[in-house]
């Protein structure tokens, strides 16, 4: 059954106190034992397989699957079942090789790479932003600005106007509520930790990123300014799916470490301010009490995907671009495509009813 609330979500945008604390009402996502999975080879294309009868899903439901994505513009979609690919399907012109962007979805690969940041002491999320960007990199009274910390900019809770999005400058950066007491999704603050992190470590964003997390694992891809200011990750679907299973053996690639911060990463995929009980460090949860959605005010009672498992966290991105992690099933999904028709920034009505198709058919 769909949630009501995606409905009015996409009507109001087609029209128109801090704590770093997880919240524990709402149950908190343990990093379980994950021994048992496969790891693809760095730069190959080789990549076992497991077939959905070895599993016993309802094949007959597979059908149902394919067609709602394809009829819902999907480029790649691929599922992981504890690191091996169940599904692994192309629509058009789409294949294996073609880059496409991740969209907000990449924000998690912010979020991952300031945790390695700070795992090599060029920084603490509770410092000053202003330690790396300088005096007046907003145009905030000093002691205003003074308020802002890396962790402000991870959690969506900077305290700055939203109304222009994207922008980077310090004329736009404006004051509207101290740091820590409003939530609201805001891109430009985001944008801004790759050069807190290009600062603290004396190296490109780009070059960082690569070496430290994209390089590990056996990821393709780059960042790219698509509007002059925000920085959007393009790679294929098989990388996103290398993070996802990252993240699912909690910060460890096929026995090495990558991101050792277990509190750190427990902090990230968990409630990490009381003003959004379904956002961690720019990770979307489920399961929680209730949800704020980009571009509003409004506190939703109730799941953010009521149809995905409560242990659901994710990557969302605009035009429905999808990273699902499920730890308790040991599942990675990724969708990658165009606009299903709900043109949202983050959760919106695609996700539950792609996972009401999903759920016919894994269970």
């Amino acid at each position: 059954m769909k949630n009501p609330f995606f409905a009015t979500i996409f009507i109001l945008l087609l029209f128109g106190g801090c704590s770093d604390s997880s919240d524990t009402d709402d149950g908190i996502i343990d990093e379980q034992a994950t021994d048992n999975l496969y790891f693809p080879p760095e730069q190959s294309a080789e990549w076992e397989t497991i077939s959905v009868s070895e599993l016993g899903w309802n094949e007959s439901a597979e059908q149902a699957v394919f067609d709602f994505l394809e009829e819902k513009d999907t480029k790649a979609f691929i599922i992981l079942k504890d690191g091996k690919i169940v599904i692994e399907w192309y629509f058009g012109d789409h294949t294996q090789n073609t880059s496409w962007y991740w969209a907000s979805a990449g924000k998690t690969l912010t979020s991952f790479t300031v945790g390695l940041a700070q795992q090599e002491l060029f920084l603490n999320i509770n410092d000053k932003t202003s330690d790396y960007l300088g005096e007046a990199w907003t145009s905030l009274p000093v002691e205003k600005e003074n308020l802002i910390t890396i962790w402000h900019q991870l959690t969506m809770t900077s305290g700055m106007n939203d109304i222009q999005f994207d922008c980077v400058t310090s004329d736009c950066l404006t004051y509207l509520a101290n740091a820590g007491t409003r939530w609201a999704y805001h891109n430009g603050p985001y944008t801004l930790l790759q050069s807190v992190v290009a600062t603290a470590s004396e190296m490109e964003w780009t070059d960082y990123f690569n070496s430290r997390l994209r390089d590990k694992i056996g990821m393709d891809g780059f960042w790219f300014s698509t509007n002059g200011s925000n920085n959007v990750f393009f790679s294929t679907a098989r990388s996103m799916a290398r993070f996802g299973l990252l993240n699912l053996n909690n910060g460890a690639w096929d026995g090495e470490t990558i991101l050792g911060d277990s509190s750190y990463r427990t902090a990230m995929k968990n409630t990490s301010q009381s003003l959004n009980k379904s956002y961690g460090y720019l990770w979307w949860l489920n399961g929680k009490q209730s949800y704020r959605a980009p571009a509003l005010q409004t506190e939703f009672q109730g799941e953010l995907i009521p149809n995905a498992p409560a242990d659901t966290y994710a990557g969302l991105g605009k035009n429905d671009q999808k990273l699902y992690i499920i730890p308790s099933q040991g599942l990675v999904i990724v969708r990658m495509g165009e606009d299903s028709g709900e043109d949202l920034l983050g959760p919106s009505s695609f996700d539950n009813e792609l996972w009401e198709k999903l759920n016919a058919y894994i269970n």
